[in-house]
């Protein structure tokens, strides 16, 4: 979506104007605002996560709850690291003038951090449901919580495309 001051609708100047380098620099800066959400939620998740062991139920749980809470978990713990690996690239490469590989690089990272974040989220329904209702719950609200995912993360923008100035009003 762009803003009406980024396509110079109002008075400011338009993404077409900008230079290569203020294009990346602000793409980079809008890379790092959608990671902060993400690493915040992953990491909230994952220290969750590693303390579910250490309850008492822990040894009662069957062994298919047991799997799908390490999956779970190991899940988490490759999203988190993928989400904060654009960090790791950024002080790795600081001053090379390598942004723009930078930007693709951490976009790629972001997706498949973001995969496995769903994957989590699935995961931690399976388990929790698991526990409350039974096999069935789990199975049910992992798999809706999968299909939404996928209709909030993937198919609504690939539907929904770009805004045009008259649509976002």
């Amino acid at each position: 979506m762009t803003s009406a001051v980024g396509n110079g609708a109002v008075g400011g100047a338009a993404h077409d104007e900008e230079s290569r380098k203020e294009r990346t620099t602000r793409k980079w800066n809008e890379m790092l605002q959608e990671l902060r959400v993400a690493q915040t939620g992953v990491q909230v998740l994952t220290g969750f996560l590693l303390t579910v062991p250490f309850s008492q139920r822990f040894g009662d749980l069957e062994q298919t709850t047991k799997n799908a809470y390490l999956i779970t978990v190991s899940s988490a713990i490759l999203s988190a690291g993928l989400l904060i690996a654009p960090v790791a690239f950024h002080r790795v490469l600081f001053g090379q003038s390598e942004k723009e590989w930078l930007i693709s690089a951490a976009n790629y990272a972001a997706r498949a951090g973001l995969t496995m974040m769903a994957v989590t989220m699935t995961g931690v329904m399976f388990v929790v449901f698991d526990l409350v209702v039974g096999r069935t719950g789990a199975v049910l609200s992992s798999s809706i919580t999968a299909a939404v995912l996928v209709g909030l993360w993937l198919v609504v923008p690939w539907v929904g495309g770009e805004v045009t100035d008259s649509e976002e009003g």
